[in-house]
């Protein structure tokens, strides 16, 4: 910059050497420093043709390091700052919510519509509209009188989108946490499954996890769990509550199973391989094929749950008859399954249920009104996409598969931990390394078990049930506009 106020302009360049080589006697540049690729020059006086200079900092080295020291002091100091606040986070959330309530109450109140067709300078009316649940209208009615409000209530119309607001009996409730946490919620006019989805959820928890002693760790960190929280704010959480009965449902399959940290079964204690039930006694069938004959039935009940909740809310249009159409079908896809993945006869009946039930399905699909035969036609006229929406169909019940390949992985991993940890040969060092090995493995296996409910167990739910229950996961949640606690202090 100095030698540029004497008229002296120094422009720095880093070149490929290539670049450099080509630049010719006449060019006027400096080589500063060079090696095997690029060329570090200034060009002295004039730019290079076709070159783009290098960009030098606004400020050097020494500034760039007492400006990143000064940043540090300040963010050790706001560090400071937030651990003295510590104390004051109840004070702090407290304020928040205010502070949320008051900008809720000011977007709603530059949100109100003024009535049309009022005349500039008249006194204008305003409104608010939102949904309330049936069963406290009433409270708005009352207030409504008490304060002399105009209040007009109706049904929601078929444009409009109403907020979603889950009403579950106790046990049906604990499944609620998961939904908020994946951010799924059904729409105003969707099912609710929260019921059928703990029930199946559940049983796909402990098919994944699959091991009674992890079951029962689980089980113990949410006793662990439900009494710290009693302790401290009087009421144990859903979260909770859910851990507590998935944890369960794990050491009831574990011990039918005889899994107990992938110990073999006879090595187990005699009173823990009573509890082992004949079809999962590898002494007694393949446990392995009834597995997977349970998983393929558990899918095939769960889908066809699905279409027999589309049967009912069809009724008593005829399209009622295409849901039972697509129930067969899958019935007969289902014995398919049996045998060609289990190797199963396949009985005589599965290729009629299939054919029939794609019959009715193309028969009735369409019929919501007008003449028949041409619904027919136009049903048909969509062959492609109900061919391939049979063979999806056919493919669903093929990925309930799943629950037993996850559940396999587990136990094969967990087995070899167990071999790593057990397969040493001096006593001391089979204690020590062997006790790390097992709790480092067993833990990193229930860590992955986790990773594997939320891929696969989650999923079966959200994708192949749901799927075929036409559910899409539209809706939003009930936040009523309110004051969440009045301040006593003000009228």
């Amino acid at each position: 910059a100095a030698l540029k106020s004497g008229g002296l302009a120094l422009i720095p360049y880093e070149l490929t050497r290539k670049s450099y080589e080509s630049l010719g006697d006449s060019a006027r540049v400096l080589v500063l420093f060079r090696d095997k690729f690029l060329v570090y020059c200034v060009a002295v006086g004039e730019p290079l043709p076709n070159e783009t200079p290098f960009m030098l900092p606004d400020r050097s080295l020494g500034e760039l390091k007492r400006g990143i020291e000064e940043k540090e002091r300040i963010l050790a100091a706001i560090e400071k700052q937030l651990s003295s606040l510590v104390a004051q986070t109840a004070a702090i959330q407290r304020l928040r919510a205010e502070t949320v309530e008051k900008i809720e109450f000011e977007s709603a109140r530059a949100a109100m519509e003024p009535v049309e067709g009022v005349e500039d300078g008249a006194l204008a009316v305003s409104y608010l509209t939102g949904f309330v649940p049936q069963d406290l209208a009433g409270v708005v009615k009352r207030g409504a009188v008490e304060n002399g409000w105009a209040l007009l209530i109706a049904e929601p119309e078929e444009g409009d989108r109403p907020p979603t607001l889950l009403k579950n009996n106790p046990f049906a409730r604990l499944i609620e946490p998961l939904l908020y946490f994946l951010g799924t919620v059904p729409g105003y006019r969707e099912y609710d499954i929260s019921f059928s989805y703990l029930v199946s959820f559940c049983l796909f928890f402990a098919m994944i996890f699959g091991d009674a002693a992890y079951g029962s760790l689980l089980f113990v960190v949410s006793l662990v769990l439900a009494a710290n929280f009693k302790k401290k704010k009087g009421k144990t959480p859903d979260a909770v509550w859910l851990l507590t009965l998935l944890s369960s449902c794990t050491i009831v399959w574990g011990a039918i199973n005889g899994s107990w940290f992938a110990m073999p079964l006879d090595k187990l204690p005699r009173f823990l391989r009573m509890l082992v039930i004949p079809p999962f006694d590898p002494a007694v069938s393949n446990t392995q094929s009834n597995v997977q004959y349970l998983c393929f039935s558990v899918g095939i009940l769960q889908l066809a749950y699905a279409h027999i909740k589309n049967i009912k809310r069809a009724l008593p249009s005829l399209t009622a008859v295409a849901q039972l159409g697509w129930l067969v079908m899958m019935i007969g896809l289902y014995f398919l399954v049996l045998t060609m993945l289990l190797g199963r006869d396949l009985p005589v009946f599965t290729a009629p249920l299939i054919g029939s039930g794609l019959a009715l399905y193309f028969i009735f699909n369409k019929q919501e009104g007008g003449n028949f035969f041409v619904n027919i036609a136009k049903s048909l006229a969509d062959f492609l996409s109900t061919f391939l929406s049979a063979v999806s169909a056919f493919a669903d019940i093929i990925s309930y598969i799943r629950l037993f390949a996850v559940g396999l992985a587990g136990a094969a991993i967990a087995e070899s931990f167990n071999n790593m940890g057990l397969g040493m040969s001096n006593l001391a060092l089979r204690l020590t390394a062997g006790v790390l090995i097992l709790i480092f493995g067993h833990g990193l296996n229930m860590v992955m078990n986790v990773l594997s409910v939320v891929v696969h167990g989650v999923r079966l739910n959200l994708l192949e049930y749901t799927g075929h229950l036409g559910l899409e996961w539209s809706g939003y949640l009930y936040a009523p506009f309110a004051l969440k606690k009045k301040d006593t202090d003000q009228k």
